[in-house]
């Protein structure tokens, strides 16, 4: 969300707040934000350059890899190497990466994991509008009489947005909240109406609203002749494709009923905002379905107004600033394409000797194209995509035949570095100084306030470093200021108001100036196409026809459910830093597939118990969770777990390649799915302050926590000498220390601990069940200077003496309040609204995401309490 943090340097470590003057978050944090700290240890970094395995001097890893790629270049072309790159860069970085690769080498050949989050919102913006311009502020989220969330966990995924409704929605109960998704989440709890449409539908739904809204009068017609083009072919559609509220619902799989009181309540609201996330963006008919939203928009003249307008809520902070610099593979910088006046005006002003004539190949065919053979040498920057990419084992298997693979990035050992020929060791949050631009246009500081260790290096001065050794010009820069100055400038580079994005005024700022400069949002002086000027050459906007069509691979005999992936509350992307925060890690700790129960009982897979999930691409292995969210023939799989922390979660694995035609986003929302029981002999986990060898489990899920590391473990066969298989598991007995432990062979029970100097050091639970001892109290115990016998006692019983000594599984992150203590104190003090328990407890204070989690604790206990 772009979010202010303050970061203060303590004895103890970094203090993070959130910035009460910064205009877009206004002091909030999310979890994830307020664990910023726990992520700035030197634990993982990748800290020194090599080559092939072998630690090199700068100068020796920067001139092998421009002489590798000069060579590549020479024997095969510039189409033969690649940059695939990151939203987690700033803008700065972004810049003289796109720069190198278009405007030196030559190609188009640079795309980003954008590509997986938002490209889509970026390709229905720029058929609708003439440009990639998102129209909406975060205020008009607080203006609207109607907010409408389509496919975005608004709750888990954008926390302070939401948050901001919730206030407004405190302050106005009239602002209403629908919700459209395949699942009842978080979200939902805020929700005035819930729509549980079918993945895959939202086409129909919103052509069908087209229609309904038009037969009913509700058209803006001054608006639509005098400011679009393309009406009446898209509503022709739109009828053809939707022609009844009946037919809709049952395409949809909802009732008659719920979408009728929808498409009347956005008919009579004025003020509408429509947010999209991932649930619209990854499809492989994602951008039909932004155009759907833009068009119902276009029809009611609901857009350039306060309070009204489709807002696309990017999926990483920085996305927007990429898109800005042109770091994807079908644009050039400063929003301009490979129109020729266009690629000569780039050309020009870069003063460049060759420029990129077409566009590149988007991220999946970028590395299909690798696994052929086709691009001999790729640079990764700030991703994983062997995790994160759709068919991600197809992506190892490219990596692991590339020629060249340069990977640069902060950490040493993620999926993606195992594969690298040349790791280059980037610059982290806090390390560096740019600018990031967020949702709603507004471009940001971002300050170094600690050094950078080792020798990592920010990533422009990496890039720039390779280019000058590449004999390209034009890349001696100063500092990031005069890579923002240059930006700024070619943004306005005759630009006579044919472009939205002009940031021309910012150009010309000394180093003190672009340090001290404030949030700002560019575009901002009244709302976007007030004046119904759009950036088509004719200045109209379009209503684009966007024919219904099914997702790619349709469900079958042997692949019957549909899998759904996405993001929890609590963790990012690919897990590399924030697996390293024990607050993160708390909440849910391992991977998980979530099912309806019904489906869970036709597939023989029991609630709390290993599954695998299969699919044409791949498989993985996960806890199954009875949530309540998922709906008849639909699961949910999370996509952060990674092959560092787990044996086999990776869920990249198991997507579908389909892509988007228009905007090459992949479909991570619908793949045909089947699931099994994963039938173990026995489950465990195991505790330890040092790293533990997993060799003797047959599926394992490794847990950051404070002062140690938690392993959940599951074995195929039976453990014959449960003694020896502990001590090979937990390392050496020391002498002196204690080992406590208790068998029970004819029950398959076995705990054991290994305590030093009155510390616990090691232990570890073995059961035939899944329904083990409370991880929460063990958790504790490590935290403790010595133990005393009722500790011991625990230890042995597998339980604590003191019903109190076991907060729960963590509820709230930012303060770590568990389930048991919010239950408890609720009881006791008969609190009975999430309010009074964070009066009590703090939890839900902060971020607010864990509201909807203890309002439904509270639903709990008021429940078990009338039936007592």
């Amino acid at each position: 969300m772009g979010c202010g943090v303050l970061a203060k340097r303590q004895a103890g470590g970094i203090e993070i707040s959130g910035d009460p003057e910064h205009p877009s978050s206004f002091g909030r944090l999310c979890s994830k934000g307020s664990a910023l700290g726990e992520t700035l240890s030197l634990d993982g970094r990748l800290l020194h350059p090599s080559v092939n395995g072998v630690r090199k001097s700068w100068d020796e890893a920067l001139s092998h890899v421009a002489e590798r790629f000069q060579k590549i270049i020479a024997e095969h072309g510039p189409e033969s190497v690649a940059f695939y790159v990151s939203g987690q860069l700033l803008t700065e970085d972004y810049y003289v990466a796109n720069k190198l690769m278009k405007g030196g080498i030559g190609t188009a050949n640079i795309d980003t994991n954008s590509r997986l989050c938002m490209s889509s919102a970026v390709a229905g913006h720029k058929r609708a509008f003439g440009e990639d311009i998102v129209p909406v502020s975060y205020e008009d989220l607080e203006l609207a009489d109607l907010i409408v969330l389509v496919g975005s966990n608004t709750a888990w995924c954008h926390p302070v947005i939401y948050q901001r409704i919730a206030v407004a929605k405190e302050k106005r109960p009239e602002l209403k909240v629908v919700v459209i998704d395949p699942r009842r989440t978080a979200t939902c709890e805020l929700a005035d109406l819930h729509l549980p449409v079918k993945s895959g539908t939202d086409v129909w739904l919103f052509n069908g609203l087209l229609g309904f809204l038009y037969q009913h009068g509700i058209a803006d017609t001054e608006f639509v002749r005098a400011h679009t083009a393309g009406a009446e072919q898209t509503l022709r559609d739109a009828q053809k494709s939707a022609p009844t509220l009946e037919a809709v619902a049952k395409t949809c799989g909802i009732s008659t009923g719920v979408l009728g009181e929808f498409y009347r309540l956005f008919a009579r609201t004025e003020k509408t905002v429509t947010a999209f996330s991932q649930g619209v963006n990854q499809s492989s008919s994602g951008t039909d379905k932004v155009n759907a939203i833009i068009n119902c928009h276009l029809l009611t003249g609901r857009i350039g107004k306060p309070g009204a307008g489709p807002f696309s809520i990017t999926g990483q902070p920085n996305a927007m600033g990429g898109r800005e610099v042109g770091g994807m593979a079908n644009m050039l910088a400063a929003h301009m394409d490979f129109a020729p006046e266009q690629r000569a005006l780039v050309q020009q002003f870069w003063d460049s000797p060759r420029i990129a004539d077409k566009p590149g190949l988007k991220a999946v065919d970028l590395f299909e194209a690798i696994h052929a053979g086709k691009v001999k040498a790729v640079w990764i920057m700030a991703t994983n995509p062997v995790v994160s990419l759709p068919d991600a084992n197809r992506v190892r298997e490219a990596l692991q035949a590339c020629e060249l693979v340069v990977v640069s990035d902060c950490i040493a050992k993620t999926d993606t570095t195992a594969l690298a020929h040349v790791l280059l060791p980037a610059a982290a949050w806090g390390e560096k100084d740019g600018t990031v631009t967020n949702s709603e246009r507004r471009i940001s500081r971002q300050r170094a306030f600690m050094g950078a260790p080792g020798e990592a290096q920010p990533d422009w001065w990496i890039v720039s470093e390779v280019a000058k050794r590449m004999g390209f010009a034009g890349f001696d820069y100063a500092g990031p200021h005069a890579i923002f100055d240059e930006h700024a400038r070619l943004s306005a580079h005759r630009n006579t108001g044919t472009r939205a994005f002009d940031i021309g005024e910012l150009a010309g700022m000394s180093r003190d100036r672009y340090d001290e400069m404030p949030p700002l949002r560019w575009a901002a002086k009244s709302p976007l196409f007030a004046d119904g000027r759009f950036f088509h050459t004719d200045g109209k906007a379009r209503f684009i026809p966007t024919p219904p069509r099914a997702p790619a691979h349709a469900v079958s005999e042997e692949f019957p459910l549909t899998l759904n992936t996405g993001r929890i509350r609590d963790q990012w992307h690919t897990m590399t830093r924030s697996g390293k925060s024990p607050r993160l890690a708390s909440h849910l700790p391992e991977p998980y597939v979530d099912l309806h129960p019904q489906d869970a009982m036709l597939s023989g897979v029991r609630e709390g118990e290993l599954a695998r999930v299969s699919t044409r691409w791949g498989t993985l292995v996960a806890r199954a969770k009875f949530s309540g969210e998922m709906r008849r023939g639909q699961v949910f799989v999370p996509i952060h777990w990674n092959g560092q922390v787990a044996s086999d979660a990776r869920v990249g694995a198991l997507v579908n390649p389909a892509v988007d035609p228009v905007s090459g986003e992949p479909e991570f929302k619908h793949t045909p799915v089947h699931i099994e029981e994963f039938r173990v002999h026995w489950h465990g986990f195991a505790f330890a302050r040092r790293p533990l060898k997993m060799d003797k489990a047959a599926w394992w899920v490794r847990v950051q926590g404070r002062q140690f590391l938690r392993y959940e473990l599951a074995g195929r066969s039976a453990i014959a000498d449960p003694k020896n298989w502990a001590r090979h598991l937990l390392g050496a007995y020391e002498a002196g220390a204690d080992w406590l432990e208790f068998s029970d062979a004819s029950a398959g029970l076995y705990r054991a601990a290994h305590v030093v100097d009155d510390q616990l050091s090691a232990c570890v639970f073995v059961s035939p069940r899944a329904d083990l001892p409370s991880r929460a109290w063990l958790s504790g115990l490590f935290e403790k200077d010595a133990l005393d016998e009722l500790d011991r006692v625990g230890l042995l019983i597998g339980a604590p003496a003191s019903a109190k000594a076991d907060a729960g599984a963590t509820v709230c992150s930012c303060f770590g309040v568990g389930r048991n203590t919010i239950l408890n104190t609720a009881h006791e003090k008969n609190l009975k609204t999430p309010q009074q328990v964070g009066q009590c407890l703090k939890a839900g204070t902060n971020c607010g995401s864990c509201l909807p989690e203890i309002a439904a604790l509270l639903a709990e206990l008021r429940f078990s309490d009338s039936n007592a």
